[in-house]
C-alpha cells in the first residue's frame, strides 16, 4: 500500500482528482487529494492566502501519511509539491509533476510563466481583485484562484532533491506556446528527473484517469 498526495492545480480542488482517487483505492492504496485554501465549494475568502498557505497544507498531508508518499502535482501544485518535499525529504518517496512549475528558490508561478499566463494573472490585479477567475472553459466546479498565492516567492533549501525519484510530464499538446517551457527545460536537463512527453493537452484528466494511473499506480 503506498499514500498519494494528489494536488490540483489553479482555480481546481481535489475533485479534480476522483477519478483517480477512486481507482488508487480500489487497488489498497490510500489517496487524498487537496483542495486549497479558497478553492472549496464555498470558500472563506476573508483571510490572506498566499502560497505558503497551500504548502502548509500538502505538508501537513504528508505528515499524515505514512512514510513513502508519492507527492502528485499538477501545473501550479508543482510549486507546492516541490516546497512540501524540501520540506519533509524524508518522508516522500516520489515527486510527479503533471505538466507543472518545477522551481528553483525564489521563483513563484509569476516568473515561471509566460507572457500570456503572466496577463491572465494581471486582468485580477488590473479589476482591482484578489482573486484570478477560471478560464472559460474550465469546468463549472472551478473556482477564483487567490492572487497572493502567484507572487509570493517559494523557499528551497535543495532538500527535496533527495526524494529518490521525480517524474516530469509534459503535455505537449498546448494550442499556444506552454507556459510551462522553463519548467520543461529544466527536466530535460536534470539527471535526477526522468521526463515523459505526452501527447495529450495541460489537462491530462480530460479524458480520464487511466494514463495518470498507469504511471503512478506502482510507484
Amino acid at each position: 500500500m503506498t499514500d498519494y498526495v494528489l494536488v490540483p492545480g489553479m482555480n481546481h480542488g481535489g475533485w479534480w482528482y476522483d477519478p483517480l482517487v477512486e481507482a488508487l483505492e480500489d487497488r489498497g492504496h490510500r489517496a487524498t487529494a487537496i483542495t486549497p485554501a479558497g478553492l472549496e465549494n464555498e470558500p472563506v475568502l476573508n483571510r490572506r492566502i498566499v502560497l505558503d498557505t497551500h504548502i502548509d497544507q500538502v505538508v501537513a498531508a504528508v505528515d499524515a501519511a505514512s512514510s513513502g508518499v508519492v507527492l502528485v502535482g499538477h501545473s501550479y501544485a508543482g510549486l507546492l509539491i516541490t516546497a512540501a518535499a524540501d520540506a519533509r525529504p524524508e518522508a516522500v518517496g516520489c515527486l510527479v509533476y503533471l505538466d507543472a512549475f518545477l522551481p528553483e528558490d525564489g521563483d513563484n508561478a509569476w516568473s515561471l510563466a509566460n507572457d500570456e499566463q503572466r496577463d491572465w494573472y494581471a486582468g485580477a490585479a488590473t479589476r482591482g481583485g484578489d482573486v484570478v477567475d477560471p478560464l472559460p472553459f474550465f469546468d463549472d466546479r472551478a473556482r477564483p484562484h487567490p492572487l497572493g498565492t502567484l507572487f509570493q516567492s517559494v523557499r528551497l533549501t535543495g532538500a527535496w532533491r533527495r526524494v529518490p525519484r521525480a517524474i516530469y510530464v509534459e503535455a505537449t499538446e498546448w494550442p499556444t506556446p506552454t507556459p510551462m517551457r522553463t519548467s520543461i527545460d529544466r527536466a530535460v536537463t536534470d539527471p535526477h528527473i526522468e521526463h515523459l512527453a505526452w501527447r495529450t493537452r495541460h489537462n491530462v484528466m480530460h479524458d480520464g484517469p487511466d494514463r495518470v494511473l498507469g504511471l503512478i499506480a506502482d510507484l
